[in-house]
Parts: C-alpha cells; sequence; structure tokens
C-alpha cells in the first residue's frame, strides 16, 4: 500500500478532534470526509478505517509510540507510523515520520500484546470490571470480539418486499450482499458500500440494523392489531420493525424524552411506508400514566452503558466512566418501575440493553420482580447475545409478563 500525504493528514486530523477535543468519532469522520470532494470510495474508506483501527488501538499504539495526552501533532503521526509499521506498510520519506524505530516499534508490539488489557485497549476500570463479571475465559474473547469491525447488516423492510426480492434489487445496483440463516429479515453486506444512495433505501426497502439489534422485535411477540408501545423509541429502528410485525395494523406508539430523534423516527416512518406510528415526547409522567394499562406490548430497550456496541462506536471505551455506569443504572431500574405500569393485564414487555453486563441486565430484571412494581410480572425467558459468539452487537433481551 502506497500511503498519500493528503488521506494521511486527514487521519491526523480526525484523530486530533476525537483524542484531542473529545469528539465523537462518528461526527469526525462525517466532518473530515467532507474536505475534499474529489475523493473516491477507496480514498474515504482507507480514512474511516485507518482513524477507527486507531481509535480502537490507541492505548496499545500510544504506549508503544511512547505518547501521553494531550497529544501534539507529532505525537499522532508518531502513533500512526506505529499502525503503519505493525500493518506492514513501507513509510515514505516524509519529516513528520522520518526515523520511525520499525525494529523498536516490533519488539515493543512483542511485549506488550502479553497484556490484554494493553492488547486489546481498554481502559483498567473496564477491563476488570469485565473479567470480574464475565469470567476471564469468557472476556478474554469478549474483549477481542469488539474490537472487530462492525459488519453492515441490512434489515428488510417486508411491508414493501420480500428479502430475496430485495437482494435482486440490491445485485442489480451493484450491491453484493448475503443472506443471514438465523435472522430472517437480515443481509449481509461482504464488501462495504454506501447503501444510502441506493434507490432501493430511498424507496424505503430496507434500514441499516445490526443483525443482534433485529432479534429484539421480534422477542416482544407482537401482533397485528394490538397497541404497542416502544417507550425509548430514540430515532427508531426497533420501532420500524415492530411496524413491520405488526404489518401496519393496531397502534404503536413510540416515545422518547428527545423530540428531536422522534422527529427523525417520522421522516423514517415515511420513507418506509409506516403509517400506524403515533409518537410522543416525555416532558413529563403525565405521558406514561396516560398509558398506565392499556398496552399489550411494551418494549423498553433502556439507555445503557453501550459496552455490547464497542465494534460501532470504539471511541466510548475512552469516554465511558464508572461513574456514569452507577448512573445510568439507576435510570435503568427507574425506566422498569415507573414505565412496567403501561402494561396492562395478560400483556407482555420486552427490557433489552446494548450492554453485555450482568448487572445492567439480569440483575435489573431480578431487582425489578422482586420489588412492589415488579411483584405482577413473571419472566418467561432472557437471551444473551455476545460479540465473540454471533460476530454482531452485544446485546440483552428479557420478555416479562403481566399476570391476568
Amino acid at each position: 500500500m502506497r500511503l498519500h500525504r493528503n488521506l494521511v493528514f486527514a487521519v491526523i486530523d480526525a484523530l486530533n478532534m476525537i483524542f484531542n477535543d473529545g469528539e465523537y468519532a462518528d461526527k469526525v469522520i462525517e466532518k473530515v470526509l467532507k474536505f475534499d470532494k474529489r475523493w473516491g470510495a477507496r480514498d474515504r474508506g482507507f480514512i474511516a478505517e485507518t482513524t477507527y483501527e486507531i481509535v480502537r488501538y490507541k492505548r496499545l499504539y500510544t504506549q508503544i509510540a511512547e505518547v501521553h495526552e494531550p497529544y501534539a501533532r507529532e505525537d499522532l503521526f508518531r502513533v500512526f507510523a506505529v499502525w503503519a509499521v505493525l500493518r506492514g506498510i513501507t513509510l515514505p520519506d516524509w519529516k513528520q515520520i522520518q526515523n520511525t524505530p520499525e525494529r523498536r516499534i516490533k519488539g515493543k508490539f512483542d511485549e506488550l500484546s502479553k497484556i490484554r488489557k494493553i492488547r486489546e485497549s481498554y481502559p483498567d476500570w473496564i477491563d476488570s470490571l469485565g473479567e470480574s463479571a464475565l469470567g476471564k475465559e469468557l472476556w478474554d474473547k469478549e474483549s477481542k470480539a469488539l474490537n472487530e469491525q462492525a459488519n453492515v447488516i441490512l434489515r428488510t423492510n417486508t411491508l414493501k418486499i420480500s428479502r430475496a426480492n430485495l437482494q435482486k434489487q440490491l445485485a442489480e445496483e451493484g450491491i453484493a450482499t448475503k443472506a443471514l440463516k438465523e435472522y430472517p429479515f437480515a443481509l449481509e453486506l461482504p464488501e462495504r458500500k454506501n447503501v444510502f444512495t441506493t434507490v432501493a433505501f430511498k424507496e424505503g426497502l430496507f434500514e441499516v440494523q445490526d443483525a443482534s439489534s433485529q432479534l429484539v422485535a421480534p422477542f416482544l411477540e407482537v401482533s397485528p392489531g394490538q397497541k404497542v408501545v416502544d417507550a425509548c423509541a430514540g430515532a427508531g429502528g426497533k420501532t420500524l420493525h415492530l411496524a413491520t410485525l405488526m404489518e401496519n395494523k393496531g397502534q404503536l406508539i413510540a416515545m422518547d424524552i428527545y423530540e428531536s430523534k422522534l422527529k427523525k423516527l417520522k421522516v423514517r416512518t415515511r420513507r418506509n411506508g409506516v403509517h400506524n406510528v403515533d409518537t410522543r415526547v416525555i416532558e413529563n409522567s403525565k405521558a406514561i400514566k396516560k398509558l398506565h394499562g392499556k398496552a399489550d406490548r411494551l418494549l423498553l430497550d433502556a439507555p445503557c452503558s453501550g459496552l455490547g456496541v464497542i465494534k460501532r462506536n470504539p471511541d466510548s471505551k475512552w469516554k465511558l466512566e464508572p461513574e456514569f455506569l452507577e448512573r445510568i443504572k439507576g435510570v435503568q431500574q427507574d425506566v422498569l418501575q415507573r414505565y412496567s405500569k403501561m402494561v396492562k393485564p395478560g400483556g407482555k414487555m420486552v427490557y433489552a440493553t446494548c450492554s453485555i453486563l450482568p448487572e445492567e441486565n439480569y440483575d435489573q430484571v431480578a431487582e425489578f420482580l422482586a420489588s412492589e412494581a415488579g411483584q405482577e410480572f413473571e419472566l418467561e425467558k432472557q437471551k444473551n447475545v455476545y460479540a465473540s459468539a454471533s460476530g454482531y452487537d452485544g446485546f440483552y433481551m428479557a420478555l416479562m409478563h403481566k399476570k391476568g
């Protein structure tokens, strides 16, 4: 591979914004890719993938480069040089990376790679937490799997098209996909492509949604004609999936505390041909109380640490703090306690997170079931999804029914 100066400089600019300015990696990539309209797909891919790779292995690469925060521009070039050497890329004769000690870099890599928290690049507290929560054997596998690049997965909008026909249409547009056996609506892209410019996307024939995330809506066991509430809907990926399972029949109420996210959902519903969704902003407890005892089904896709989706948000490793984890556990229990009152007798609810930590998952469900509000509910089934086993995001989901 031949390194091009303008592309490498774009990576350095991106790393500076992420590491020094604390900006989110996905937003930074979006911004940096607009620097030069002449960049083609390969150039853009190099910038995005190299930046994400260095963010994933920040701890390993910065320790090998012997640089510390805040990172000067020359420090970031040293980190980039470490990445290039470990990739076997011939370094050009640029002043920014002159005299790179390649043999020493390889030697330090061999030495530091023996220590899991450095090899897989996690802060000490996350590494300790992962091992104590999951056990050494599972955390060894999971910490590695969460560093793999996230696959691009599409979910077929079955209101408009079958998976087989979507696959054919995408092939005609030059997008190769493969059907995933255990995920009935999913298509995976073997090669990364910009699917948002396709006619199929503009016509609402699919949404981009990880395979593990596609397990949540079916877990709720919805049927056409029911009254279903998605109480932490966000921009509505799972709401749209629920709408397809309900065949656009019945009432689907999408709620969130952020009106801006629900506005995005409205745009998506129009593109998807979904017309049974009613959006409601949770401004106070009245919005919840109005629905007490009304929902046949309730989805609580609760706020969480996001430790299961590090694949697609690698910078979250460096932004997450122990204090946030403690706060979010309080939010999760509060959501279970208050929102569960919307379920009517005989109805069901799913509590889900994109975390792999028992303290955010089964422990929360157990605490809820042992509480006064939870006395009316029984746990039917639960599922832990690990990246190391599935190849996709880490998730948890629990189905509970309200005694009738």
